[in-house]
């Protein structure tokens, strides 16, 4: 006899122990502005269960002009001052470039480029319009040896639930990197509507913090007892093979 009041069977899945997107190196963007916010950060996502983080300054042409050479000597700093005060939590630095002309010329040039993992590079847009050189950006990417990865895709509203787009940039090659306070509907329903059909269709290669402050760290907590977190970690995610 067919039971149709058995349980379901719970998702599978592996817990996050690396995250991919934060501002935690201080004074470098609208992240941290001091060591002690760093840490203080970083100690919650330990209690979290987290055990590595690439953090990810901002690379914006007109309002945060980080360089590879001032972002990994801020890591190095960081680095010295957890040490010093016994965190052990293993921390790399990447960089979350926005797709203006300068940084569009630096992938033309070939100049370097922060990246992490088997090259994986962090990028965004602006959060109206699809840019005018968004394929072109994503070919030279790929050209140059980089595998694109776009920052939260579900809080553009020109991607929010347009299926089509987003599947296009798929088969360019862009791993999509959501947020996880977006589940939590922090950002806006439409941002939260997305994220969680990206998840339901298996198109979330990254899970991401996204953590300028206290609040976003706040926010990770509340996720991760979140059916929709759940079911994203089920997915063949990125981030603990790094």
């Amino acid at each position: 006899m067919i039971n149709w009041f058995r349980k379901k069977t719970p998702l599978a899945t592996t817990p996050l122990t690396t995250d991919i997107h934060s501002h935690l190196l201080p004074g470098l963007d609208d992240g941290v502005e001091t060591f002690e916010q760093s840490e203080a950060i970083i100690r919650k996502f330990l209690a979290l269960g987290y055990k590595k983080l690439i953090t990810s300054p901002h690379v914006m042409s007109d309002t945060y002009r980080n360089t590879p050479a001032g972002i990994t000597s801020k890591l190095g700093e960081l680095r010295k001052y957890l040490a010093a005060k016994n965190i052990d939590i293993e921390i790399e630095t990447a960089a979350e470039y926005y797709l203006d002309e300068e940084v569009f010329s630096m992938m033309e040039k070939k100049q370097p480029m922060l990246s992490f993992g088997k090259n994986y590079l962090l990028f965004e847009t602006n959060f109206m319009t699809e840019p005018f050189n968004l394929k072109q950006f994503i070919f030279l990417a790929s050209t140059n040896g980089y595998k694109p990865v776009l920052a939260h895709p579900e809080r553009y509203i020109y991607l929010q639930n347009n299926i089509e787009k987003l599947e296009d940039l798929l088969q360019r090659g862009v791993l999509f990197q959501v947020n996880i306070s977006s589940i939590t509907g922090y950002y806006s329903r439409e941002a939260q509507s997305t994220a969680m059909k990206l998840i339901d269709r298996g198109w979330v290669h990254f899970l991401g913090s996204d953590c300028h402050s206290q609040q976003h760290i706040a926010l990770i907590g509340e996720a991760q007892k979140l059916k929709y977190f759940q079911k994203a970690l089920s997915l063949p995610l990125l981030n603990n093979t790094l």
